[in-house]
């Protein structure tokens, strides 16, 4: 030690002004901790001296440490826990200075390194700041007893020196809440901007990592399944997180994840105290100490932000106390992140839900209501596959629609039925006629699973469609990779399934009435045909009979009576004319060369009384259905008529040509337009008739460039479609 007082208090002030020198030089507070405990070994000339902060359990941690010679026993960032025997559990209980001149009833991680490292002495006394206890400075010898009056130089020494480190920490706490704001503030840019999440996260674990100087940052999300879903992660090397985004931990065991989820405060493990398979799958990446503080977004638990080292010093002391300042303010970013994202998702679904709705409004026809269903949902929730299905008797699910969003077709079953049964979700909505989730196939069975299986997919939700209260189908989507579908699949699909019943309730409706429509146009054409052939069968004969009766009458009249002869000539005459009309009536009501000969004949028929030149193109072989041949030959007659009577046509050119299921047929001619289809009892009855029928009819007759009319008829009977069920 120095010769006296004297020389001890002139190496003191010299002491004090190289740490003053460094705080005036704003040095890093480790630099400046460092050199007050190397300035107090050198004082009291022990082998090692000691500067450790108090959290406020009692748990000391080093800060500041120095050795006259050699290594360094305890090396910064060392935990120390409270309760054993060692001078800075005494320190902590007493708030005085402590002594240990003898380690052999001594206790604890402290004890255990004073002995590996030869200790013999230590005194330790305590380091307040502001009136507060902060932490303690020790000084240890390896040959013999410290001096008695080590105590007494020692609290001298802090006393000196508190201000010099109450200004270190004052500055680097404030360089670290400034540093902490610039991060915060970069986030809530991004946040303004209307950053995807999945940006967002990667942005906030790279700003909390860099900011607590760890070597791992992790983010990752609660869901229903206990479970921990990793959304965000960074590492200190830029190389890749040591676990994925997407990847699911398991909760259960003692581990950050755990903890936190089950007590929703601040947790730290250590490799040695950790268990649980998330501490399985961070003990594999070679992480030894992890601490994690929750974020609670909207007063409920939402995840957990967690920082770790690798290396052998536990996390500081205050991690936790930095990382849950920083994880509220992050809370706030990501409820607003969120809520913009759920905005963006409702106005996308909206929109959706609209287009589909428009589509129902109109009419559509069934198949492309459901395939415009499965491709919005698909795209809505951002799924890897979209199926509809209806269910149909005899315990099978018929697939009526179906996305991809690479749109690479997926293998169906020939007839696109899947048999109903095992645990699946398909069977479980058509048992329970509620939602269902799966988020693994490990223990599905059944076709559905197996067709799955045979897709690639990993989870699947799938949600019932009603139609007037009874169940008639379901919607699936389904992901392809590991990670579960969202909680609110279930209650986003919802609004499509309303539409989609909504349309198989309209498009059955629509089916009967057209059925419906299809047979009064039947049952008139049946009247049609029964009438004309009574007539022919029975006015018409008894008709040519009586003129055949005139006409001997006639030859019997003799030479002389002439004006009898005169007078039947007259009446035979009237008979014949009304013969006549009779059968262009007849021919009028139902066409009998139709009836006989088919559609070809009959337009040649038709054509060749035309009162304007027709050019005739009839590419139909073979009889059409009865209900379609006789809707066109009414169209192309009327056509015909018109062409003649109000368009003051040259020529009309007809085309019939079966094409893709539909009879299409086109009459135009060159006259003079302005037709209307509302604006004359024969257009209207077309359109009725083919409309009856399932088809349709345009009608373009600008003034002066002709009229062309067009007409698509199904050649399948409605009584033999396929409708919705």
């Amino acid at each position: 030690m120095a010769t006296g007082p004297s020389g001890r208090i002139s190496e003191e002030r010299a002491a004090l002004r190289r740490v003053a020198t460094l705080v005036g030089r704003a040095a890093p507070s480790e630099q400046v901790l460092a050199a007050v405990a190397a300035e107090a070994g050198r004082l009291l000339e022990a082998d090692f001296a000691v500067l450790s902060r108090y959290d406020p359990d009692g748990t000391a941690t080093v800060i500041g440490t120095w050795a006259r010679t050699g290594p360094l026993p305890l090396a910064g960032g060392t935990r120390l826990e409270h309760g054993a025997l060692s001078v800075h559990t005494l320190v902590f209980r007493t708030r005085q200075p402590a002594r240990i001149d003898d380690y052999g009833d001594a206790s604890g991680r402290g004890a255990d390194i004073a002995r590996d490292w030869g200790v013999r002495s230590v005194v330790g006394v305590p380091l307040s700041l502001e009136g507060r206890l902060w932490g303690v400075i020790g000084v240890a010898s390896r040959h013999e007893e410290l001096p008695a009056d080590t105590e007494a130089w020692l609290v001298g020494f802090t006393e000196l020196v508190a201000a010099a480190i109450a200004n270190t920490q004052a500055r680097a706490e404030l360089r670290d809440y400034a540093e902490e704001q610039a991060a915060l503030r970069r986030v809530a840019t991004l946040v303004a901007r209307a950053t995807s999440p999945e940006q967002l996260f990667a942005a906030v674990t790279a700003e909390v990592g860099r900011l607590l100087g760890v070597d791992f940052t992790f983010l990752t999300r609660y869901d229903p399944e206990a479970a921990a879903l990793v959304v965000g992660g960074w590492s200190t090397t830029d190389a890749a997180a040591p676990v994925p985004v997407g990847s699911r931990l398991t909760l259960g065991g003692r581990n950050v994840h755990t903890l936190v989820f089950e007590t929703h405060r601040p947790a730290r493990t250590d490799r040695a105290d950790a268990s649980g398979p998330a501490a399985d799958v961070f003990r594999e990446r070679g992480i030894r100490s992890c601490v994690g503080a929750p974020i609670s977004v909207e007063g409920r638990l939402w995840g957990v932000m967690g920082v770790a080292y690798t290396h052998e010093e536990p996390l500081p002391a205050n991690t936790e106390v930095r990382l849950a300042g920083f994880t509220e303010l992050v809370a706030t970013a990501i409820a607003n992140a969120q809520a913009r994202v759920e905005l963006r998702g409702y106005a996308e679904e909206q929109a959706a839900l609209h287009r589909v709705a428009s589509l129902v409004a109109q009419g559509t026809s069934p198949d492309e209501v459901l395939g415009a269903v499965a491709a919005e949902i698909g795209r809505v929730l951002a799924v890897d596959l979209t199926v509809m299905g209806r269910y149909d008797p005899g315990g099978v699910a018929t697939i009526v629609g179906k996305w991809t969003r690479t749109g690479v077709a997926i293998p169906t079953p020939r007839d696109g039925q899947v048999e109903l049964g095992g645990q699946n979700v398909t069977t479980r909505v058509f048992e329970t006629g509620q939602p269902a989730r799966l988020d693994s196939y490990a223990d599905t069975s059944g076709a559905a699973a197996d067709i799955g299986r045979g897709w690639g997919l990993r989870s699947m939700v799938g949600a019932p469609i009603s139609v007037e209260g009874r169940l008639w189908g379901i919607i699936l989507v389904a992901y392809t990779h590991e990670e579960p579908l969202p909680p609110d699949t279930e209650a986003r699909l919802a609004g499509f399934t309303e539409l989609v019943g909504t349309a198989v309730a309209n498009a059955e409706g629509q089916a009967a009435l057209t059925a419906s429509r299809a047979r009064i146009v039947a049952a008139a054409d049946t009247t049609r045909r029964r009438i004309e052939r009574d007539l022919h069968d029975g006015a018409q004969q008894r008709l040519v009979t009586l003129a055949l009766q005139l006409r001997a009458a006639q030859a019997a009249v003799p030479p002389a009576a002439e004006e009898l002869a005169d007078e039947l000539e007259h009446v035979t005459i009237e008979l014949t004319s009304v013969l006549d009309e009779l059968r262009e009536m007849a021919r009028g009501i139902h066409p009998t060369v139709l009836v006989q000969g088919g559609l070809r004949p009959a337009m040649k028929t038709l054509a060749r009384r035309s009162a304007v030149p027709v050019q005739l193109d009839v590419r139909v072989q073979g009889r059409l259905p009865e209900s379609v041949e006789i809707a066109t030959y009414y169209v192309v007659a009327e056509a015909l008529t018109n062409a003649a009577k109000h368009a003051h046509a040259s020529v009309v050119h007809v085309e019939v040509e079966p094409a893709e299921g539909l009879l299409r047929v086109c009459v135009r001619d060159d006259g003079r337009g302005g037709a209307d289809l509302a604006g004359g009892s024969g257009l209207v009855g077309l359109k009725d008739r083919v409309e009856a029928l399932g088809g349709r009819i345009s009608l373009q007759s600008a003034p002066g460039i002709g009229t062309a009319l067009e007409v698509a008829l199904p050649l399948d009977h409605p009584s033999k479609r396929r409708l919705p069920r």
